[in-house]
């Protein structure tokens, strides 16, 4: 039995819940960097006296960065590895969000912003390509979607952070916080593993085979001897360019578009969400306040999609998601009274980062391991761009009485159009092995 057959038939055990958390964390610490800016914008908004194009600038800067991290570090991670990868990008974003707190400027903020997303940018997608190759292909969705949900936990720190530290002590400690991270590398340098599959594709059998073993023994299972192992040939090396090959061309238009969109109206609702709350007449505790629920409403989100997403399938899951995220976001961007807005922004959070969740578990499922990472990572680039483009349109929609309708009608177009797309081209992946998706 080769490496990779021995690592899938392995059990769900301690080292997989490990594993989820140990990477989950970081994620945790990317979503609380991301939620921190958010936050922070309305309090440097007035501060710095800054425009509503200086505004989108500072939202979008860091989705430049994004883009660029995700595609360098999706390349380095199928060269160099998953594990070295996932730690010099953590630690990278770490620092520069704790110097963001010494910004004097604006400038000098943009610059770090960037700096601050490329980091990020390249941890996301090397993180789920990790997970991926570590998990057993019947709860594969199960633990993908759960890491995911650590984004969730992410925001609900930032949001607190918002609520209760900034008022008090000022943008700066938020950001201060938000270095914390960079303590964190040591343990990932500690006890993560590399991948079994990138390890077996670089023709390292012995590495991948101790891994597999302890697993193996972990899991109460009786490691096979490595002489009956050290035959197994190393993987052929496809080309980057076999992305847009007839064998991967419709799976990469799907995700290519699929992560435009649920980038672009992600980072369009939730980078502003506290701005444009106040701009409905909220004071800015009560918009934090606000987001703070509807960030906790993201959490059953989730659960619900991680439930799903191994039950109903990742396509019709992933569909109804979006088009859910669209409905909701439709009816809050119709106002009404504080009530109204708590209720449908609380759902649009559910649906929508229910459906990140399935992004994540969906991606890396598409490509095979020497180029999954790279695929991963630029398709989460191309996402980025979308991100870049939705805080700026947000702040040239806002003008007029009827603005903050027109916004949510944008998104909520972009969110139905995704959803059309997932159905129309996605393929499903559940509970198929990794080796057999790809092919």
């Amino acid at each position: 039995m080769d490496i990779t057959s021995r690592l899938e038939q392995i059990p769900v055990s301690s080292f997989h819940y490990k594993l989820l958390v140990m990477a989950g964390m970081g994620w945790m610490f990317d979503a609380m960097d991301t939620g921190i800016i958010a936050f922070v914008l309305p309090v440097l908004m007035a501060k710095w006296s800054l425009t509503a194009a200086q505004v989108g600038l500072l939202g979008s800067i860091g989705l430049l960065g994004m883009a660029v991290g995700a595609v360098l570090s999706g390349a380095a991670a199928d060269r160099f590895g998953r594990k070295m990868v996932f730690s010099v990008t953590l630690l990278i974003y770490s620092v520069a969000t704790g110097l963001c707190a010494a910004a004097g400027s604006f400038e000098v903020l943009v610059v770090l912003r960037f700096l601050v997303g490329f980091g990020l940018g390249g941890e996301l997608p090397v993180a789920a390509t990790l997970v991926t190759e570590y998990c057993p292909s019947a709860k594969r969705g199960w633990f993908m979607v759960l890491l995911e949900s650590f984004w969730g936990v992410g925001w609900l720190v930032a949001a607190l952070v918002a609520y209760l530290v900034i008022p008090h002590y000022g943008w700066q400690s938020a950001f201060i916080i938000g270095a914390l991270p960079a303590l964190y590398v040591f343990i990932i340098r500690l006890s993560a593993p590399e991948s079994v599959r990138y390890l077996i594709g670089k023709g390292k059998v012995e590495q991948a085979h101790a891994i597999v073993s302890k697993i193996e023994q972990s899991a109460g299972l009786e490691p096979i001897a490595i002489a009956s192992v050290m035959s197994q040939p190393e993987q052929a090396q496809p080309r980057l360019s076999q992305l847009w090959t007839g064998r991967f061309i419709r799976r990469t238009v799907m995700l290519w578009l699929l992560w435009f969109g649920i980038v672009y109206s992600y980072y369009g609702i939730f980078t502003w969400l506290p701005s444009l709350l106040v701009g409905q007449g909220y004071t800015v505790l009560k918009s934090f306040e606000f987001v703070l629920i509807m960030t906790i409403a993201q959490l059953p989100g989730y659960f619900s999609a991680a439930y799903l997403v191994d039950k109903l399938g990742r396509k019709p899951t992933l569909t109804i998601y979006l088009a859910m995220s669209a409905v909701c976001a439709y009816y809050f961007g119709q106002g009404g009274g504080a009530t109204t807005v708590l209720v449908w922004g609380s759902l649009m959070a559910f649906f929508n980062l229910g459906a990140w969740g399935i992004v994540y578990t969906y991606t890396p499922e598409q490509y095979p391991t020497s180029i999954r990472a790279s695929g991963t990572g630029w398709a989460a680039a191309i996402g980025r761009f979308g991100g870049m483009l939705a805080p700026i349109a947000v702040a040239y929609m806002l003008g007029g009485a009827e603005g903050f309708t027109k916004v949510f009608g944008m998104f909520t177009v972009v969110l139905l159009g995704i959803a059309v797309v997932v159905w129309l081209l996605g393929e499903e992946t559940k509970g198929k092995a990794l080796d057999v998706i790809s092919e």
